[in-house]
């Protein structure tokens, strides 16, 4: 229970700083989605601030299309988000189960989307993240858009690096990636790679990592969806053109701008309507038969095929274009329904030279029975192999593994951090919740083992091993170039923090490739402290093997007085060097003092102590010390003290 009103009852999703769960207000009595926050924001007060603010902003909203948000605050260290339950699934989903979308599907989705956030734009709101994961089908063929001012909330967090790019990388603006600002625009262009995500099925961009796909699109025009796949119109070219142009003045100027340009289209193309479907393996509707008891497997749940689906029959001289859906063949009820009709097809079976029907019914039943046999085959092969995983994130171990292996699959159990799930609980799954993978595949049970801290690591690891390591601690891998290194070329050098450091969910974690041994020569660290000194011998490629100390007038104790071997040496990376300690005294300003308290201070110094007096007494006042103060002097010297009277 949250604020002892709002009751937590299954788990929908997880994301990087949230989890969104299937609730009830039990003072309303009605079901509600809940967003619970990381609890790292729930002591930073610039966070707090920023998230009461967005949640005012969006409440104040009003359009269909928008995910209604109902409250919002903070009990103990979960910050958290009352929305209204929209009872479907994403659009991610969709996609996942039915692949790309012919233009009717796409108008269907984008429209009322657009005319959402365009009325946030005119409240002077921006989303900053737009996605398919934020874009929620209901099982009425609502569409619907959530998280509004999440971002710039986290954004404004102690908490958040400055150098983390915020919002999702695979549709950020180039904007959003080289200065972090973001407007109406930004939001525009956003939907322009959501739109080509919808006509083509994937992005325009990939990479190794998120970085190397946020600046591939600060230096490249995004594609036209033509180049990926057949039958888009030329007019869906040019729209994904104008919103995801790299020079903001050239894009529409806000949502409404895109949605009107959008009905043009759909206007000029005779675009019928279209109800758009829920996926029906969604996580929301797993959540929901799990709330009730009744999980089972994905691939069972019931389906009420609905008419309204299928857009009506235009008139024949009306041909709308639409986009020609390349995929591995599906059952008839997992596509999205063709604009067109199908041409009557003519029978070539009916000869003019008198030939019998039965012969022309005989090959008609071989035709078909080849048909249905090649469909059959295909449709296993491309889809009835393939089940979602269902969503067990919060289950304890055992309910996880039954729900996984009455779904079909094979388990094992492995260990993840979360600062979230209690030591012991479901973190979720490897594959994730939602991915179509073979049946009687092995699915990983990700058991919490605490608090995320960099795992043990070591120099010539593979790197692939080293990431995965790192994300199953439940921390972010960055490639931060190569170092110099005695661990093999393109293995592991080294990463920072240092293995066994504590960090919040998801903080980032420095991966350095070797480059091998190189020649590099011995840095000057003279007068530089320990550690400094380590750490530029360190980051010159050397490992100080040993520490001796000496004398050196010129240095202060405790700093570097050199390198055995000496500074502009050459030696290889990986190399081993002694550094070399001042262990002087600085003598302390004693005058004015009582020769017995300079006494004292002397000696616990281990320095010997002199006085010249006329006479023997500790409380005669010093007028004079050789060596003089601040002097730099070998443990052991005498300090002579002149004094009066």
């Amino acid at each position: 229970m949250l604020e002892g009103r709002y009751r937590i009852d299954a788990p929908i999703a997880r994301g990087g700083m949230s989890m969104v769960f299937r609730g009830t207000d039990t003072r309303l009595d009605r079901p509600v989605a809940i967003k619970v926050m990381d609890p790292k924001f729930a002591g930073d007060p610039q966070f707090l601030t920023r998230f009461e603010f967005e949640a005012r902003a969006v409440a104040k909203l009003k359009h269909p299309s928008l995910v209604a948000v109902y409250d919002q605050g903070i009990d103990g260290e979960y910050p958290f988000l009352i929305m209204e339950l929209v009872e479907g699934g994403t659009l991610r989903e969709l996609l996942r189960e039915r692949g790309p979308m012919p233009p009717h599907a796409v108008r269907a989705v984008a429209e009322p989307v657009l005319r959402a956030i365009g009325t946030a734009h005119d409240a002077g709101l921006v989303h900053r993240d737009v996605k398919p994961e934020n874009v929620l089908i209901s099982d009425a063929g609502e569409v619907k858009i959530a998280d509004f001012g999440l971002v710039r909330a986290v954004a404004a967090a102690n908490t958040t690096s400055a150098s983390v790019i915020l919002g999702t990388a695979a549709y950020l603006s180039p904007e959003q990636v080289t200065t972090g600002t973001a407007d109406a625009r930004s939001d525009v262009y956003s939907f322009g790679l959501l739109i080509f995500e919808l006509l083509t099925g994937r992005v325009p961009f990939t990479g190794d990592n998120s970085l190397s796909v946020a600046y591939q699109r600060v230096e490249n025009d995004v594609p036209p969806p033509s180049q990926f796949i057949g039958g888009v119109p030329p007019e869906f070219d040019e729209l994904v053109a104008t919103a995801t142009s790299r020079d903001p003045a050239q894009r529409f100027a806000d949502a409404h701008q895109m949605a009107a340009e959008l009905q043009s289209i759909a206007m000029a193309l005779n675009l019928p309507p279209y109800r758009v479907p829920a996926p029906r393996d969604s996580a929301e509707h797993l959540s929901e038969s799990y709330h009730t008891g009744d999980a089972h497997h994905p691939g069972e749940r019931p389906a009420t095929p609905n008419p309204a689906f299928a857009p009506p029959i235009p008139a024949p001289d009306r041909q709308p274009q639409h986009t020609r859906v390349v995929t591995a063949p599906r059952p008839r009820a997992e596509e999205y329904t063709s604009s067109h009709s199908p041409a009557p097809l003519s029978n070539p079976f009916v000869a003019e030279d008198n030939r019998s029907r039965r012969t022309g019914l005989m090959w008609v039943g071989i035709v078909t029975a080849l048909t249905l046999l090649v469909g059959i085959g295909g449709w296993w092969l491309g889809v009835g192999r393939y089940t979602a995983v269902p969503p067990i994130a919060g289950m304890d171990s055992e309910r996880a593994v039954a729900v996984l292996q009455e779904a079909g699959f094979e388990t094992e159990l492995r260990q993840k951090a979360s600062d979230t799930i209690p030591v012991g609980g479901v973190v979720g799954t490897d594959p994730s919740a939602g991915s179509r993978v073979t049946k009687s595949s092995t699915v990983a049970v990700l058991i919490s083992n605490g608090k995320p801290r960099v795992p043990d690591i070591n120099p010539g690891d593979q790197i692939s091993e080293v990431n995965q390591a790192i994300r199953d601690a439940g921390l972010q891998p960055i490639d931060s170039g190569e170092a110099p290194s005695t661990a093999p070329k393109g293995s592991l050098a080294r990463v920072e923090p240092a293995p066994g450091t504590v960090l919040p969910m998801g903080a980032q974690v420095k991966v350095y490739r070797s480059k091998g041994s190189q020649p590099v020569n011995v840095p000057d660290v003279r007068g530089m402290s320990t550690e400094d000194a380590a750490a530029a011998l360190a980051g010159a490629g050397l490992v100080v093997r040993d520490t001796r100390v000496q004398f050196d007038k010129g240095v202060e104790g405790d700093k570097a007085i050199g390198t055995d071997p000496a500074v502009g040496a050459t030696l290889q990376s990986g190399d081993s060097v002694t550094l070399i300690v001042s262990n002087a005294v600085k003598v302390p300003n004693v005058m004015g003092q009582s020769v017995g308290n300079a006494r004292s201070k002397l000696q616990q110094l281990g320095l010997q102590v002199e006085v010249k007096s006329i006479t023997d007494s500790n409380s005669s006042l010093v007028i004079g010390q050789v060596p003089g103060i601040s002097s730099n002097v070998e443990a052991g010297s005498t300090v002579t003290l002149t004094a009066l009277p």
